[in-house]
């Protein structure tokens, strides 16, 4: 999905759709989606107007590539963590030790998905769309962890306010240990479930 020998469409190479696609995401992660202007996109991709339109002929459909791109990419983060981990009981608790390290890359700004639900949900059904299936699939990631560990049905959703908690506080507070206070109560919870 992407590259000079990437394919969009139809099924035709498409020169320069990685570089369109990251700046993008840049750009819309950085400064906002509804600030960004298709303008800025072609200036900073160096990707043509008339060929960004031709990709995308709406700017929500480059924000929905952009977001499904990123989720691919976070997922796959995620999973070899957990296939790196010592056991089920560490995968777990290693999800918030990958938030740590995300939150604390420079210019974190927060989780893109609960971003772009926030500025778009009100215009932008499948903008929304394209957040609410982020965190089904990240729900999915946890349950599966969790069936490893053999914990309580209960836990996946509790994980997952957890990590989205902590995403929205980490940008508020400019600070990565929000993920720190996450992963110990994961271990609360895991405790107290017996695990």
């Amino acid at each position: 999905m992407g590259g000079e020998g990437g394919h969009a469409g139809g099924g035709k190479p498409v020169a320069g759709l990685l570089q369109l696609l990251g700046a993008a995401d840049r750009l819309f992660y950085e400064r906002g989606i509804r600030t960004v202007g298709m303008d800025e996109i072609r200036d900073a991709s160096g990707v043509s107007l008339k060929r960004l339109y031709r990709l995308f002929p709406a700017k929500e459909q480059l924000v929905e590539e952009v977001l499904r791109r990123r989720d691919e990419v976070f997922l796959s983060q995620l999973t070899a963590a957990a296939a790196q981990a010592e056991g089920p009981r560490e995968a777990i608790l290693g999800f918030f030790d990958v938030l740590h390290d995300w939150f604390a890359e420079p210019g974190y700004r927060g989780c893109p998905f609960l971003n772009a639900f926030a500025e778009m949900s009100s215009t932008s059904p499948a903008v929304s769309d394209v957040a609410r299936r982020q965190k089904q699939r990240l729900r999915h990631h946890l349950e599966e962890l969790v069936r490893e560990v053999g914990g309580p049905p209960e836990l996946p959703g509790q994980l997952l306010v957890l990590a989205n908690g902590a995403m929205a506080t980490s940008a508020v507070l400019g600070s990565a240990d929000p993920a720190l206070d996450a992963k110990s109560a994961a271990a609360a919870l895991l405790d107290a479930a017996g695990l």
